[in-house]
């Protein structure tokens, strides 16, 4: 569509007219002497006296150019531009918080990757996580790693390849050996504070129970369910293989808004 940013800009096209109306003419007085015989003067100088004023008179090609060029200055000052059509683009009104376990036994190798080599279980969660991403074009995402402490590695971005490069780097350990599972939901409690998406979800991964967190998981979970944000908590790796004790699914689950707990082995 074509259109003006300032059409009120085209008032100005008969500003030519207004002048033409409006501005007298220059003219100009000069003295002169008046001889009764210049005629006879002029023979015997052998000179032809000339018109004492001359008008020039505009040609046809004046008289076209000089408007149309006016014309396109001032629709050139108008600024005219086209317009496409108003594309409507759809996106999920969905922010994703994905609370990552580094505690010191998600280095049990208790997985397998497609090539049949023996991973530990942080590797396969991201590989897990990589190809989920890839499914989440248009939601916000953000990042949580937690283990003594619960720390936010990635603010809710939708910038993908930041947060698979953030994910990438983190190290089993890094953020201490323990298991604080209800500080990390609570760290996405308040990192959800600042979201007005409609759906707030908050994916937990975790191969243990928690250990001491200063609120406790089900009281966490309690009060993200009073503000509306949806818990999954996911077990990570086969406890039994590796001689640890069982996830405690139930108090993962007690209190949340919603679960999807998962056991894996190797």
């Amino acid at each position: 569509m074509f259109e003006l940013a300032y059409p009120w800009l085209l008032i100005l096209l008969p500003a030519p007219l207004a002048a033409w109306w409006l501005v007298k003419p220059y003219r100009e007085r000069k003295e002169s002497v008046r001889a009764p015989f210049f005629e006879e003067l002029s023979d015997r100088a052998g000179l032809k006296p000339s018109a004492g004023a001359v008008v020039l008179q505009r040609n046809i090609g004046q008289k076209v150019l000089l408007p149309l060029a006016w014309i396109l200055i001032v629709v050139a000052v108008a600024r005219p531009q086209w317009v496409d059509d108003p594309i409507t683009q759809i996106e999920s009104a969905r922010d994703l918080m994905l609370a990552v376990d580094l505690s010191g036994s998600m280095e049990t190798e208790d997985f397998v990757d497609p090539e049949g080599e023996r991973i530990d279980r942080l590797t396969a969660v991201k590989l897990v996580l990589e190809d989920f991403v890839a499914k989440r074009e248009t939601d916000r995402l953000g990042l949580i790693l937690f283990g003594n402490a619960a720390f936010i590695q990635v603010p809710f971005t939708l910038d993908h390849d930041v947060f698979l490069l953030l994910l990438d780097q983190a190290q089993i350990g890094m953020a201490g050996p323990q298991t604080m599972i209800g500080d990390a939901i609570g760290l996405g409690i308040k990192a959800f504070e600042s979201s007005a998406a409609d759906q707030r979800v908050l994916i937990l991964l975790t191969d243990g129970n928690d250990t001491d967190s200063r609120v406790p998981p089900p009281k966490a979970a309690d009060i993200a369910a009073q503000n509306d944000i949806t818990i999954y908590t996911i077990g990570v790796g086969d406890p039994a293989a590796a001689g640890e004790a069982p996830l405690d699914e139930e108090a993962l689950r007690r209190g949340a808004s919603s679960s999807a707990p998962a056991s894996s082995g190797s």
